[in-house]
């Protein structure tokens, strides 16, 4: 039950090209060793104007990808981080952009968190 929210920086004149969103779950899916129609992705757009970072030295040429990741249980520690380099991988080439311009944050376990159709999980 992976949900991912992913936010892409858009370049300037930038449009995504249709099933973006579709693409990232079939891929994040892979990633994350997950069963078909069970990778949920909520895709949104910034303009780079909605976009900063601090200090005067930042690069005008990078247009990240933020995404957070809602599993039941995440997987265990010694797993984490070959599965955060399959699924920025993943997100980085679907999204044409750099890994280390793909940027992920995992949400504590939904297990008992979150409820589909009214029935807590």
């Amino acid at each position: 039950m992976p949900i991912l929210e992913v936010e892409i920086i858009l370049r300037p004149g930038e449009l995504l090209t249709a099933g973006l969103s579709s693409q990232i779950a079939d891929q994040a899916a892979a990633a994350l060793a997950a069963p078909p129609g069970r990778t949920w992705v909520k895709l949104r757009t910034l303009l780079p104007d909605q976009y900063a970072e601090d200090g005067a030295n930042t690069p005008t040429s990078i247009y990240p990808v933020f995404a957070s990741v809602l599993k039941a249980d995440p997987p265990p520690p010694d797993e984490l981080a070959a599965e955060v380099t399959r699924l920025t991988e993943a997100i980085a080439n679907t999204c044409d952009r750099p890994s280390e311009n793909v940027h992920i944050l995992y949400e504590p376990p939904a297990c008992g968190r979150i409820a589909f159709g009214g029935r807590l999980s």
